[in-house]
């Protein structure tokens, strides 16, 4: 059903609307959030226009981050458009850049990682490296990320790496929880990760690493925002890219990190 929720848009024309999210809204209605979600605004937003190749549920959706995870999403007014969207991400011919907070730091400051990744047989919300990826049933998965700042240093088992890092990295694919999988499996998860986020205290040294790991153990979601959105407009063939600014509540978690 349409909702009047207000929305942040990044660009619109006849063929697609591009909006940058806020953090707690759904892509579209699922089991758990069947109101307020992108979809539910989007039909309130732009009437009947949206393209109904995704059915009722998900009419105009190509591609999705999770409800938790903040930035830019392009939907499809028109079913061409559609289409076309959907040709770029299945030959990942866009440019799509996330910024990650993680809790502790990858052994590499810059890497590739490139693997297959499978639903985790102990929690199948989850999605883990396949241990043999040439018998797996699962989907290959390449992130690239580089090192964009650090902040401070482990305490403990780990002293000499850095406590929490934010990272930049590239999709090349677009698999479920790719980033947060990927992060949880290099040993630094992000920060605020209710599933993939290892449940243990963040320990930093400094004079103000108790106050900093209070902020760090209350960011209340994964800390992961879609930062660049870049393609080729699928109907007029015009070169778009946009770019969002770090989330308010990322901006504060990062402003407490370099207090240590």
């Amino acid at each position: 059903l349409p909702e009047a929720i207000p929305l942040t848009i990044a660009f619109e024309d006849e063929h697609l609307i591009v909006v940058d999210k806020a953090a707690g809204m759904a892509v579209h209605p699922a089991p758990g959030s069947m109101r307020g979600t992108l979809v539910n605004a989007l039909l309130a937003h732009c009437g009947e226009s949206l393209s109904g190749i995704g059915g009722v549920a998900r009419p105009g959706i190509v591609h999705r981050i999770d409800k938790d995870t903040t930035g830019l999403v392009v939907v499809a007014k028109h079913d061409a458009a559609h289409h076309g969207l959907a040709r770029l991400f299945a030959k990942h011919n866009l440019e799509r850049v996330y910024y990650a907070v993680t809790r502790g730091a990858p052994k590499e400051r810059a890497a590739r990682i490139e693997n297959v990744l499978v639903r985790s047989n102990e929690d199948r919300r989850k999605y883990v490296v396949a241990r043999n990826a040439e018998t797996s049933a699962g989907k290959n998965a390449i992130t690239d990320y580089w090192t964009v700042e650090s902040f401070g240093q482990q305490a403990g088992a780990s002293a000499g790496r850095a406590a929490a890092t934010l990272l930049e990295c590239r999709l090349h694919t677009g698999r479920t929880h790719q980033i947060r999988a990927h992060m949880a499996h290099l040993g630094c998860p992000l920060i605020g990760d209710p599933l993939y986020g290892k449940q243990r205290a963040f320990k930093a040294e400094g004079a103000h690493a108790a106050e900093v790991a209070t902020v760090v153990e209350a960011f209340p979601r994964q800390a992961l925002h879609a930062a660049v959105l870049g393609f080729v407009h699928p109907i007029t063939g015009a070169s778009l890219r946009f770019e969002s600014a770090m989330p308010g509540d990322m901006a504060a978690l990062l402003a407490a990190l370099r207090g240590l």
